[in-house]
C-alpha cells in the first residue's frame, strides 16, 4: 500500500509542477524538492528496519558490525548522491549533478578502502607461500 500512496503523491506533483512551471519556474523546482525531500522521509522507517535486520544477520553470522557499518554507510552515500544529483539536475545544471556523482564515488571507494584490505589480506593467507 505504501508504494500507491508514493506513486500517488509522485503523479499529483507532476502535474502541479507541469502546470506551474511555464508561470513560475522557481515555484515548479521547489515542488520537485519538497516531493523528493517527503518520499525520502517517508522511506526513512523502511531504512531502518533494514539496517536493523542486517546488523541481526551480522551478529549472528559473526561478522565483526565494523564491516557492515560501513557498507551501510556505503550505501547511503550511494543513495544520497543520486537523490542530490537527480534534484539539481531538474534543476537543469547537469555539470553540477556530475561532480556531485564523482564526489560520491570518490567517498564510497575511500570507506571501501579497509574492506578491500581486508578481502586482499584474506586471499593472500589462502594462497600457499
Amino acid at each position: 500500500m505504501d508504494i500507491i500512496q508514493i506513486v500517488g503523491l509522485g503523479l499529483i506533483a507532476t502535474f502541479l509542477v507541469i502546470v506551474v512551471k511555464e508561470q513560475k519556474p522557481v515555484f515548479a523546482f521547489t515542488i520537485t524538492v519538497f516531493t523528493g525531500t517527503l518520499i525520502f522521509l517517508y522511506l526513512i522507517g523502511e531504512i531502518q528496519h533494514i539496517i536493523q535486520m542486517l546488523e541481526s544477520l551480522a551478529a549472528r553470522a559473526n561478522v565483526e558490525l565494523v564491516y557492515v557499518e560501513t557498507v551501510l554507510k556505503i550505501i547511503g552515500i550511494a543513495y544520497i548522491a543520486e537523490f542530490g544529483a537527480q534534484i539539481v539536475r531538474d534543476a537543469g545544471q547537469g555539470a553540477i549533478a556530475s561532480k556531485i556523482e564523482l564526489a560520491g564515488k570518490l567517498l564510497i571507494l575511500t570507506m571501501a578502502i579497509p574492506i578491500l584490505t581486508l578481502i586482499i589480506e584474506t586471499v593472500l593467507k589462502l594462497l600457499p607461500s
